[in-house]
């Protein structure tokens, strides 16, 4: 059994965020959806096209977060009629045998690592949380490049967080609307400053 196991990790659920149901059994994702969507909605909008729209992206959210099978995964839908704005999960990293020991530094290497598709280079600075310490990452990527050599630009501003020695926890932020990086990182900032690690 993973060390982490016999902790429990807090954090701070910001308004306008959708708990995704990602590590709930049994939980049909259709039904889970159009209930999500109508709830963010509210009573006052009826329209149906936006409670389908909205609940077609929850229903897509909720599927890919569980295929990384974080602790939590939050869509952020700050306005309905928009979306999805942003996705938000926290992770757990669990030291090995190549890596036995957690570190910020190799949390630093994990999250700030160049890859291919980065379209500029991570930017990393250390901080310190009451979780624990932390490196704060921000990250650009070209994705879905088409054969006409365009693609997507997803941001992600990210937290690695050294809970002990054995484990830590990785906070990622992630979007594509370039406009809101900004008010992004910092709904980051302070969620990372919300998690907490008791045993």
């Amino acid at each position: 059994m993973p060390e982490f196991a016999a902790s429990t990790v807090r954090m701070k659920v910001p308004e306008d965020a959708i708990s995704l149901p990602v590590r709930v059994s049994g939980v049909g994702l259709h039904a889970w959806a159009a209930g999500a969507a109508a709830h963010r909605v509210g009573p006052d909008d009826h329209d149906p096209k936006l409670l389908d729209a909205l609940a077609a992206e929850l229903r897509e959210a909720a599927a890919d977060s569980r295929e990384r099978g974080p602790i939590t995964a939050l869509s952020y839908v700050p306005e309905p009629r928009l979306g999805e704005l942003a996705r938000i999960e926290l992770s757990a990293l669990v030291a090995d045998e190549t890596y036995p020991n957690m570190s910020v530094e190799l949390l630093q290497r994990y999250l700030a690592a160049p890859t291919p598709v980065s379209y500029r280079p991570p930017e990393a600075e250390l901080r310190t949380l009451p979780a624990g310490p932390a490196v704060r990452v921000r990250h650009a990527y070209v994705q879905d490049v088409g054969r006409d050599g365009l693609g997507t630009v997803m941001e992600t501003c990210a937290y690695g967080i050294r809970a002990d020695e054995t484990w830590g926890l990785v906070l990622l932020t992630s979007w594509q609307a370039l406009a809101h990086t900004d008010a992004l990182c910092e709904l980051t900032d302070d969620l990372a400053r919300t998690v907490r690690v008791t045993a």
